[in-house]
């Protein structure tokens, strides 16, 4: 029976992974809260990954904010996602786990980057001026990744084609990402009985949402 390590299974994105992944035949899913396992703590992402010796990995797990959080708390984004990233894919690397997915970002493509965006505009560009160290980072692991997994059988083909999610942020909330942020807002119109409710914003740049079954569906193709 194969064992699929899911980080971050209680997130948007990893509790619909999770979901998914419930259907399929022959696996065993190993989860853990972050009560039970931190993962920016190194000694106990190795023991972790040392006991129960997972076959396969998918990172959904990372600290996300909106435009606001970001900007308040910028050490803190790079810290505990270079440190649970960083732990994740190097200890999945010495218990040479077979597969191993990452979930970057759409905030890694330039600012300007002509739509619909394709993967070869990466870094042709300079990035959104509201994206911080955070996600900056996301790069250099992916960087990494595709150093270490030169030596884990079939994985390179698993990572190299990641799958970015569009996290555009256009509302100013304290950590709310635009479509909560916009559901949140109509929400305080209606019970408040306003008559107008007002987005930040020009109106001018596209905007494409994804419906995270689908992210979910998308993912697990991609590592099968």
């Amino acid at each position: 029976m194969k064992k699929i390590f899911l980080a971050g299974h209680n997130g948007m994105v990893g509790s619909a992974i999770h979901k998914l992944l419930k259907y399929k035949k022959n696996i065993k899913i190993i989860t853990r809260s972050h009560s039970e396992l931190d993962l920016c703590d190194q000694k106990a992402v190795k023991n972790f990954m040392e006991i129960e010796s997972p076959d396969e990995v998918i990172i959904a797990a990372a600290k996300v904010g909106g435009i606001h959080a970001n900007n308040m708390y910028p050490a803190d984004f790079i810290y505990q996602n270079l440190q649970m990233q960083s732990n994740l894919i190097h200890y999945s690397h010495i218990q040479n786990v077979q597969k191993l997915l990452f979930l970057g970002s759409s905030c890694i493509y330039p600012k300007y980057a002509k739509q619909p965006m394709k993967e070869d505009v990466l870094l042709t560009g300079s990035l959104e001026q509201q994206m911080n160290l955070m996600l900056l980072q996301r790069l250099q692991v992916s960087s990494y990744v595709k150093v270490i997994t030169v030596s884990m059988e079939e994985t390179t083909a698993q990572l190299c084609p990641q799958i970015y999610m569009v996290q555009v942020i256009i509302i100013i909330q304290e950590n709310s990402h635009v479509v909560p942020g916009l559901i949140r807002r109509f929400h305080e119109a209606k019970v408040n009985n306003q008559e107008t409710v007002v987005v930040w914003g020009t109106g001018n740049p596209r905007r494409e949402f994804l419906y995270v079954d689908d992210m979910a569906e998308a993912c697990l193709f991609i590592h099968n």
